[in-house]
């Protein structure tokens, strides 16, 4: 909820309340669904929370303020939003392939999936005003595509 406090009114001033309300229900939506795909065969398998619609929310404000500055907990070194979206992305592939700790790393994935494309929908000029963020931003997409197509995870 912290991550959400943060980003909400980047992304509420560049959409609208209408389309960031669209946005949240549908990343938590869709999170939920790709949890439920990689867990439908575990039988005491349970999940709770909105880190999906929030995982959405944050890739959404990344694709809008990709040079923005971000700061881990106790690291003080700022990095770029655009590299922090793909090495969460990454670790969130690692998270699912893993099963690392008690995360929901799956929604989180499906949460960031539907924010990114939802937020090219809703600002199509992103593709051409920042091409090479967008397409940066899709490749832990892409990678997690073709690693559930090969069975790796």
């Amino acid at each position: 909820m912290l991550t959400l406090y943060f980003f909400a009114n980047v992304v509420l001033s560049s959409v609208g309340a209408t389309n960031f309300v669209l946005i949240y229900f549908a990343s938590l939506l869709v999170g939920n669904l790709l949890s439920f795909y990689f867990h439908k065969n575990e039988l005491y398998y349970s999940a709770i929370g909105a880190s999906g619609a929030v995982s959405g929310i944050l890739y959404s404000a990344i694709l809008f303020y990709p040079n923005m500055s971000l700061y881990l907990f106790f690291i003080p070194i700022p990095i770029p939003a655009w590299l922090f979206g793909i090495l969460y992305l990454l670790y969130s592939i690692y998270g699912i392939k893993k099963s690392v700790g008690n995360i929901g790393h799956d929604a989180h994935f499906g949460g960031a999936l539907a924010g990114y494309f939802l937020t090219i929908l809703m600002a199509p000029s992103l593709i051409e005003t920042q091409l090479w963020i967008v397409a940066l931003l899709s490749i832990p997409l892409l990678l997690l595509f073709i690693l559930i197509k090969l069975k790796k995870i």
